[in-house]
């Protein structure tokens, strides 16, 4: 019987997909135990992604799945993050998961990108930090609504205390210097400077560190790539044929540096008019789905054109902090969670076959 009712459950996982992680739910679910007592079928699940918030859909989901096991059903839904790779992250302090949020070109909104997926993370009950990897533009710090002139705190005499804001820990070189110091700075020395921010913070138990990279495909995103264990990487772009050329560049980047692409960030792809409500592809039309099919990765999700977007960021409260409840803010936590989603069935690919399942007979 408990042989059985394994199988039942490996085959109930395997064959349906997870609506909130459009993954098979055995890609990102471990079983943690199954109990049976009495008339009640208990089943603890452990998800690979974080899902605070997304539990009622996942219980509305799961329930009828395993009605067809004949028991009451009492199911308990946790989540744990684990490292996608086995490399240690030797340096960076308490860190599980590096994300680089990239684009092939500036202005198509990746920093704005990056602070809410980073934000989107930590509502569903993850803890988050982000690196401003920017050094000659840096923009979190205003974005975070971090006050002018604040610096982290500095211990034992070489050590950075990310600055804490809407929940985040973070580090950017927009806390070193003044809006009026430009960094004319050579790559050698940028690179340098993004490696001390990065390893000389001291980053607290961190389930993503998410490291808003620069526009491009240059020193920066090299040193990172190649000297820091980076689990994956998001690419952002727009719809349009000169954005789509750049973020090819990003995409085939990091596959040279064997770092895997989570995914693709369409942004801007419709403008709806805030006067008349008419929705227009102004840049184009399904150039992201063109691109992934092409490169065989994944379309996180697509985000509007949208002035309070631009206008919360601005303002130092991004749209996930500023409106948690709008329909803008769902799309970036439907992208956060896929993309993490896509690190739990890499870490799960890792770690081997399905788990062994527990069941006790009560």
């Amino acid at each position: 019987m408990s042989q059985t009712l394994h199988d039942q459950i490996h085959q109930i996982l395997a064959k349906n997909v997870d609506p909130v992680s459009l993954q098979p739910f055995d890609q990102v679910v471990e079983v943690q135990q199954v109990v049976v007592a009495g008339d009640v079928l208990k089943v603890a699940l452990c998800f690979g992604y974080p899902i605070e918030l997304a539990k009622p859909a996942l219980q509305a989901a799961l329930a009828p799945l395993f009605a067809p096991l004949g028991n009451a059903l009492e199911l308990t839904l946790n989540w744990a993050v684990k490292p996608a790779q086995s490399k240690p992250l030797e340096g960076v302090g308490q860190v599980k998961n590096i994300v680089a949020v990239s684009s092939g070109k500036g202005g198509v909104g990746k920093s704005t990108t990056a602070v809410n997926l980073a934000l989107a993370l930590a509502a569903d009950g993850a803890r988050v930090g982000i690196l401003d990897a920017d050094i000659y533009g840096p923009s979190q710090s205003l974005m975070l609504g971090v006050a002018p002139g604040t610096r982290p705190r500095i211990e034992q005499d070489k050590f950075f205390v990310p600055v804490t804001a809407l929940g985040l820990q973070s580090n950017s070189m927009g806390y070193l210097t003044t809006e009026d110091t430009p960094m004319v700075w050579r790559g050698p020395m940028a690179s340098g400077a993004l490696q001390q921010l990065l390893k000389q913070t001291l980053w607290q138990d961190l389930d993503y560190l998410i490291v808003d990279m620069p526009p491009g495909t240059g020193d920066i995103q090299l040193t990172l790539s190649q000297q820091v264990p980076v689990a994956g990487a998001i690419v952002v772009t727009t719809p349009q044929d000169i954005a789509l050329l750049d973020a090819k560049k990003g995409v085939e980047m990091f596959r040279k540096v064997h770092v895997p692409v989570l995914g693709v960030v369409e942004n801007m792809a419709t403008h709806i008019c805030s006067q008349c409500g008419h929705e227009e592809h102004i840049f184009g039309q399904g150039g992201g789905d063109r691109m992934a099919k092409e490169y065989g990765v994944t379309v996180l999700g697509s985000l509007p054109l949208s002035l309070n977007i631009r206008e919360q960021a601005d303002g130092g409260k991004p749209t996930v902090a500023a409106e948690p409840d709008s329909d803008i803010t769902a799309l970036y936590r439907q992208i956060a969670r896929r993309a993490a989603a896509e690190l739990a069935k890499m870490a799960k690919g890792a770690a081997g076959a399905f788990p062994k399942i527990s069941i006790v007979n009560d």
